[in-house]
């Protein structure tokens, strides 16, 4: 959602610059209208080329990198969180809650009581504090690259507050005069 929301004020930046422009072009024809000085100058005058409006420090819109990467690693794990979660997993109790794997890998480095019940315990809180790490990392990350992409796109809003501001206080001069003519 954020993301879409930044490609939306990426558009409306692109836009308030085109009308900025637009209305420099008006000028331009106000002042040929006004008067023969106005259009006797603006025939002298180089004409603004017919470019592509200034951004005035609007870069393309990307989505924040940290937000990207935090976006992919959590599609990632989300299936092995699906596989393990025990409200989302098949339930098989063949194996008594722990597979052989575990068993070779706990009794190379057996930090765990010689009871097998106590073991499979202890094993089995140790995979879940695993997994709670695994989605607090998971949810750090998310919430970092969100952080970092607020800040961006409210950096966005402000430099968008100050051109409509420009561009309003812009019409309403020009407005003035097409009156005045």
């Amino acid at each position: 959602e954020l993301v879409r929301q930044g490609e939306a004020l990426k558009r409306t930046e692109q836009m308030v610059d085109k009308m900025d422009q637009d209305l420099k072009t008006s000028q331009r024809h106000i002042n040929s209208i006004k008067s023969v000085w106005g259009g006797l100058v603006n025939y002298f005058k180089a004409k603004p080329p017919e470019s592509k409006p200034e951004q005035n420090g609007a870069p393309e819109y990307y989505a924040n990198s940290r937000l990207k990467e935090a976006m992919l690693s959590s599609k990632e794990q989300e299936s092995k969180y699906q596989e393990s979660h025990p409200n989302l997993r098949k339930l098989d109790n063949s194996d008594n809650d722990f597979n052989k794997a575990d068993l070779v890998s706990s009794v190379q480095r057996d930090p765990y009581p010689k009871n097998q019940q106590l073991r499979a315990y202890h094993q089995k809180i140790d995979t879940n504090l695993d997994e709670m790490s695994s989605g607090l990392s998971r949810l750090k990350s998310l919430a970092l690259g969100l952080q970092t992409e607020i800040e961006e796109q409210d950096d966005m809003l402000d430099r968008l507050t100050k051109k409509v501001e420009t561009l309003d206080v812009n019409i309403k001069n020009t407005d003035r005069k097409v009156r005045q003519l």
